[in-house]
């Protein structure tokens, strides 16, 4: 890097296009062309304004519409393959010096390693490689409290890990075919050279971490939306955020309005642009909208209730908000233990939701607000001395030779 800057270097990204995982590479690809790179971004058509908007060049991701069931007709591999090509192709065109891909986008890594130049793996959630001795990534158990716990856990690594194996022969079927050798490696779909966790460390259990994975902080991106304004008054304000792919009948906004309403706060609640069926009634001191900036909202909010996405979640303790999480699918439940183990929120179990439930839990987190927030408020700290994309940009760097051309 020079005295005036990074030297301007050709650098593809590609991204699924869930939300919870366009929206992180968005914001390390805008970062990059603010750094003067030449960014290309391959996702999902949806992303297209958004990616031009923020200085890139945009690719439509190979598509491949789901079945009449709604399930995917390839696994990740065969998708991938399928998609080889055209990616392949992409980075061509752009003449990339490195690739950056999401950890559920591995066409890109693939083309890659065929053309030979460097790539790294966008973790935009948190570490998924279980430490000996841990609980296993998506179990949704704390760390053993003695030596017998550990080695209990120790001892059922081999039996959890069948997924993987499973997983590592379709990778390696899938190596075979395209030209490149099987991989040792039971996560070979993560970069070997640079993977990026984009989480908070406060949420990360402690471990020995490997020299090419970096916890680089959250990477922060929204969509353009207005800025909500709050019921009027002084009492906290509570922010309900729903996941923007979970959850489309409302069950979690529908019981928080209900439970919340007699409760000494101010309710501001989106509703992703999908309406409230007519029977949920809002209540006094309550605002409801159809999108807004969560960034601007929680400016004001005292607690978020959510479904525990990684996203939303990390952006309310990077405001220095804690949360009461009610996971929902995926990694919402290891989200959400991580958040009462690191002492920023609580939880609920899904299976629980009700209204009564949820007055519960919100009482509980409101009589423990100060050290809630305490505990979130040194999160948004380090995020604040850390910036997400600023690190993971220059870490991107530092895989391309300076003598590349």
């Amino acid at each position: 890097m020079s005295a005036a800057g990074p030297v301007p270097r050709r650098i593809f990204l590609g991204s699924f296009g869930q939300p919870g995982h366009a929206f992180p590479m968005l914001a390390l690809g805008q970062r990059l062309a603010q750094r003067g790179h030449h960014v290309t971004f391959e996702t999902w058509e949806r992303w297209r304004p958004d990616v031009l908007a923020a200085g890139m060049e945009f690719v439509a991701a190979p598509t491949m519409p789901a079945r009449a069931d709604g399930r995917w007709p390839h696994t990740p591999y065969a998708a991938a393959e399928r998609a080889l090509a055209q990616t392949r192709a992409a980075i061509r065109a752009a003449d990339a010096e490195v690739v950056v891909h999401d950890i559920l986008t591995l066409a890109p890594a693939l083309a890659a390693e065929l053309e030979g130049i460097p790539s790294a793996t966008l973790i935009p959630h948190l570490y998924p490689v279980a430490e000996t001795g841990m609980p296993a990534f998506s179990t949704g158990a704390r760390p053993p409290r003695s030596a017998a716990g550990a080695r209990l856990w120790s001892a059922l690594e081999h039996p959890m890990e069948t997924g993987l194996r499973i997983g590592r022969r379709q990778l390696n079927a899938t190596r075979r075919r395209v030209g490149l050798p099987e991989t040792r490696r039971l996560h070979g779909g993560l970069s070997a050279d640079l993977c990026l966790v984009a989480t908070l460390p406060a949420l990360e259990y402690p471990r020995r971490w490997p020299q090419h994975v970096r916890v680089v902080g959250p990477l922060l991106w929204e969509p353009p939306a207005p800025a909500s304004r709050a019921p009027a008054g002084a009492a906290p304000l509570v922010l309900v955020a729903p996941s923007t792919s979970k959850d489309p009948s409302h069950r979690l906004v529908r019981a928080s309005l209900a439970a919340l309403r007699g409760l000494d706060v101010r309710v501001l609640a989106s509703l992703d642009n999908r309406p409230l069926p007519a029977s949920a009634r809002a209540g006094h001191a309550v605002r409801l909208t159809g999108w807004m900036s969560y960034a601007h909202a929680l400016e004001e909010a005292a607690l978020v209730i959510c479904h525990g996405g990684h996203g939303t979640l990390v952006r309310a303790l990077a405001s220095g908000v804690p949360v009461l999480a009610v996971p929902h699918g995926g990694d919402m439940a290891e989200n959400a233990v991580r958040l009462v183990w690191s002492g920023t929120g609580v939880r609920l179990p899904w299976t629980a939701l009700c209204p009564a439930t949820v007055r519960a839990s919100a009482r509980r987190a409101l009589a423990r607000l100060p050290e809630l927030t305490a505990s979130a408020r040194a999160a948004a700290a380090w995020a604040a001395a850390h910036d997400g994309p600023t690190r993971a940009a220059e870490l991107i760097e530092t895989l391309i030779s300076p003598a590349a051309g």
